[in-house]
């Protein structure tokens, strides 16, 4: 970076990389070296000078007291966040020492590299890491904690075929929000829906609670968590018992259609009401509604996948656009993911294969660390995560970090709830401080990430610290690489010339254009270019196969199913040490009155696995029997230092391993008395010590 754009005043066009759809692109404002302001731009045609409230306040990150500026080593108990400043020698030399040792005397599975989507940049996350995990033949992770099971289906259905753009939205006379809420997560769809609401369309929100965006639907169908595919497979039964399939597009386009249609069969629209808890006249509309209106596009989100029937779930309902023959027009179709849009494999650039080492889901962290052997796991290198505040089963996870012979490196941006339990922690830029490549998975665009911002502190780019590692370790025989060279190696091995398109800070669209019509512009990228309506292909778990419903886990004990949905405030649990208010438990007032609790009370909210003390919401916005408590949520917001993961099992999904977040089935009940100071709560529970 120019002495310039460090101590004069500048404004540096660069892209948001955060685990977001919409990949805005954003005008960085930079006086005397520091950012001042950070707003939207055009570059991103979506974007249109707008962004979100948590990346406008990025700056209390980059310059908030939580900031990481040096490495540090632990001195104290693990948990207790207890460090020393160190030199990045000192804590390179003493990671490389560990890792050295261990794959010596265990081999390198014992050593486990744990990451998610804490950047979605292709120079954060699966380059230089990958490479230097599977030069070592480090154990691999299974990253499925989010988009796995939704990820499956649309892969074994269409290929990962290219999806409606956001742009074309207004041109569908009839839309479907399904297990998404894009006013707090992907905020640039939401004036495309006002358009087309403006030009008439009809808007149908599939939500367990009433969102923003439900309160202006046309039709709001509040099932109960866990019961999409049952309502899915109603409306196919719909479309082939009334004459309403398109008969000619799947005998030229599909392949599986009797099999679906067999598993449809069992579920009336009578029959998936009762399981869903929903009207049987609002199904009945849904179903109307759907199969008359076209063009009609599905927005299929990842709300609906988070729970024991998530991928089958997705399957059913991205079938639906074939079956009712509403593909080949503008605005018609699907939306979800548009990753696979691109047609990119990262051992183009990573270089080298995965080895055949043994995978760890991700979801199972604490089991992991815990109780896995042979070997056990004895290095955990963490970073681009935090999986304290993320993974299920919490309190497991947090066993599993206390044990005094892991060792655990934690390379972080801020002070979260992991690092207290590292040994060596290291500070890492922000993306206002390192170079990278973004992709957008909402829209079709490209863009390159530039750093505004000289690093603070003594932080370090991921590109950097690997590469180093990779060279003290032996695993190179080359210089120690920086992200520069790693940012024009990604690049220069993109396809199509995408790459150099980035670097001169164009915006590139994929294969089929920013605004593909699919079976028209795009097509399924399945070996026979055919929609796999019953994809055998795609292993699951649920004992009775491929569309099978799994009961709800309910028990009398806790019978309240718990949904964590994404916030307004966090990107999962980025930006969540900013947070200054309590927890609060959203709830149904008839739930609410059987327990003898309001607004505002103190409450317990627990299960077999942990509780978490909180304040409650009474509000109608929740459905009954379903109460809610945001994701990425840090220990510090509640008042016993647990979250929402401290109640949700590990369990894994029908399709992809993916995590069972809105499985956790709860009890709730008020505290008799609460005082809160700060950041403590002492809460008094009858039978139970005090917490604090």
């Amino acid at each position: 970076m120019s002495e310039e754009m460090s101590w004069g005043k500048s404004t540096v066009e660069t892209s948001c990389p955060l685990d977001c759809p919409d990949a805005c692109s954003l005008s960085v404002s930079v006086e005397q070296g520091k950012v001042t302001k950070i707003d939207g731009s055009r570059r991103h045609s979506i974007t249109k000078g707008f962004i979100c409230a948590k990346v406008r306040g990025f700056g209390g990150r980059v310059y908030g007291e939580d900031r990481l500026l040096f490495p540090q080593i632990r001195t104290g108990p693990k948990g207790k966040g207890q460090f020393r400043q160190a030199s990045w020698n000192e804590a390179l030399g003493v990671i490389t020492s560990r890792i050295d040792e261990v794959r010596t005397r265990s081999g390198a599975e014992a050593i486990l590299p744990f990451c998610y989507g804490g950047s979605n940049g292709l120079l954060t996350q699966e380059a230089v890491d990958a490479r230097f995990f599977r030069r070592l033949g480090a154990s691999r992770l299974a990253r499925t904690v989010c988009a796995a099971p939704t990820g499956a289906a649309a892969l074994g259905l269409y290929g990962k075929m290219s999806g409606v753009a956001f742009e074309d939205y207004p041109a569908a006379r009839l839309i479907v929000l399904w297990g998404v809420n894009p006013s707090a997560s992907g905020i640039h769809l939401v004036p495309f829906l006002r358009e087309a609401q403006r030009k008439g369309a009809t808007l149908i929100v599939v939500d367990p609670r009433r969102t923003a965006l439900a309160n202006q639907a046309d039709l709001h169908v509040a099932l109960r968590p866990g019961t999409d595919l049952p309502v899915a497979l109603a409306l196919h039964r719909f479309l082939f018992d009334r004459g309403l399939a398109d008969d000619t597009f799947l005998r030229d386009h599909a392949t599986g259609v009797a099999e679906l249609r067999a598993a449809a069969e069992p579920w009336t629209i009578a029959r998936a009401a009762a399981i869903a808890d929903v009207d049987v006249e609002t199904l009945e509309q849904f179903a109307r509604l759907y199969a008359a209106l076209s063009p009609a596009v599905i927005r299929c989100g990842w709300g609906l996948e988070r729970n024991r029937n998530g991928g089958h779930a997705a399957m059913a309902v991205l079938g639906l656009p074939a079956v009712a023959g509403k593909f080949g027009v503008r605005g018609g179709g699907y939306s979800m993911s548009n990753s696979g849009a691109w047609r990119l494999n990262n051992r183009d650039w990573i270089g080298v294969d995965a080895p055949s080492t043994r995978v760890v889901n991700m979801n199972q962290l604490g089991d992991a660390l815990t109780t896995l052997n042979d070997p056990k796991v004895e290095v955990l290198f963490v970073y681009n995560a935090n999986p304290v505040a993320t993974i299920p089963d919490q309190n497991a996870v947090i066993r599993g970090l206390e044990r005094a012979d892991l060792f655990t490196v934690v390379f972080e941006q801020v002070r979260t709830d992991t690092v207290a339990y590292a040994d060596v922690v290291l500070p890492a830029t922000t993306f206002l401080e390192h170079y990278d490549i973004n992709r957008s998975y909402g829209g079709h665009a490209m863009l390159l990430v530039k750093p505004a911002i000289q690093p603070v502190g003594e932080s370090r780019p991921n590109a950097d610290v690997f590469s180093e590692l990779e060279v003290r370790l032996g695993l190179s025989d080359g210089p120690t690489e920086d992200e520069t060279d790693a940012l024009v190696h990604v690049a220069r091995r993109l396809p199509d010339g995408i790459g150099d398109a980035v670097l001169a800070d164009g915006v590139p669209a994929p294969p089929g254009g920013t605004a593909p019509i699919q079976f028209v512009d795009v097509h399924p990228l399945t070996d026979d270019r055919k929609v796999h309506l019953f994809p055998t292909d795609v292993p699951t778990i649920a004992p009775g196969g491929l569309y099978s419903y799994q009961a709800d886990p309910a028990t009398d004990e806790h019978p309240l199913a718990l949904i964590s949905p994404a916030s307004e405030k966090t990107i999962s649990s980025t930006l969540g040490e900013l947070r200054t208010r309590p927890a609060v438990i959203h709830m149904h007032p008839a739930d609410a009155t059987v327990r003898g609790i309001a607004s505002d009370d103190a409450v317990r909210v627990f299960n077999g696995l942990g509780e978490v003390h909180c304040l409650v919401e009474v509000t109608e916005a929740m459905r009954p029997g379903t109460v809610s408590l945001a994701k990425g949520l840090w220990r510090r917001s509640s008042f016993n230092q647990s979250t929402a993961t401290a109640l949700a099992p590990a369990t894994l999904s029908d399709l992809g391993g993916g995590a069972c977040f809105n499985d956790a089935r709860v009890e709730v009940a008020k505290v008799v008395a609460a005082s809160w100071e700060g950041t403590t709560l002492s809460v008094f529970v009858p039978g139970k010590v005090p917490v604090q």
